[in-house]
């Protein structure tokens, strides 16, 4: 091995001679380590929390409702039970797994409190493209409402299954961990939401 190998990265960028301003950065926390800083009280550590997965809850909150602002107010609430409840958290599934499983059910309580509508799945997850002709743009919008329409009146597990498999492309174990069932329940939710929105749709003008 050559001299000039053996030299050190340090020596090669000027030789200990040369004046340097080191800044020393904070390794990024992961959510184990910022788990047990918030329950020692380190508020700035759950706030990190927050901060990493908010885009993720508010995303599937907005699936299940029609606006901006009820995704808000329901991401929120998720994090405040998140909150509540750190103590418990046992560590036994991923956080992100354990927020999504609250955040499902924060918004199937609200939804069915308030008969707000879900988000329509977009039309081309049912219509070919293919078969489209030119012009169709307002029986699109139609065939959105109806989807709409049919997915509010699933069964909660149907519902929630349906969301999480077709927005946010969860596999059927990681919908199975967020719900706390089998890998067979969620396929067979699965199945079912979308024979009754056959159904429902069948009779759809």
């Amino acid at each position: 091995m050559s001299q000039r190998s053996l030299a050190s990265p340090w020596a090669r960028l000027g030789g200990a001679n040369q004046e340097w301003t080191v800044r020393v950065v904070e390794p990024e926390r992961d959510d184990q380590a910022l788990i047990g800083a918030s329950l020692a009280g380190d508020h700035a550590a759950f706030d990190a929390i927050v901060e990493r997965h908010r885009r993720a809850i508010c995303q599937v909150c907005f699936r299940f409702v029609n606006n901006h602002e009820d995704a808000s107010d329901l991401a929120q609430e998720t994090f405040v039970r998140a909150w509540k409840g750190l103590a418990n958290f046992k560590g036994e599934a991923a956080l992100s797994t354990w927020l999504y499983r609250i955040a499902v059910n924060v918004c199937l309580n609200r939804v069915g409190a308030k008969r707000l509508t879900v988000e329509p799945l977009e039309s081309d997850r049912f219509i070919d493209p293919s078969a489209e002709l030119p012009g169709t743009d307002l029986i699109r919008q139609e065939r959105a409402q109806a989807v709409r329409r049919a997915i509010a009146v699933l069964p909660e597990k149907q519902r929630a299954t349906l969301i999480l498999r077709t927005y946010q492309e969860m596999s059927h174990q990681e919908i199975a961990d967020v719900l706390g069932s089998s890998v067979g329940a969620v396929k067979a939710n699965f199945f079912h939401a979308l024979a009754n929105l056959k159904k429902i749709l069948g009779s759809e003008p």
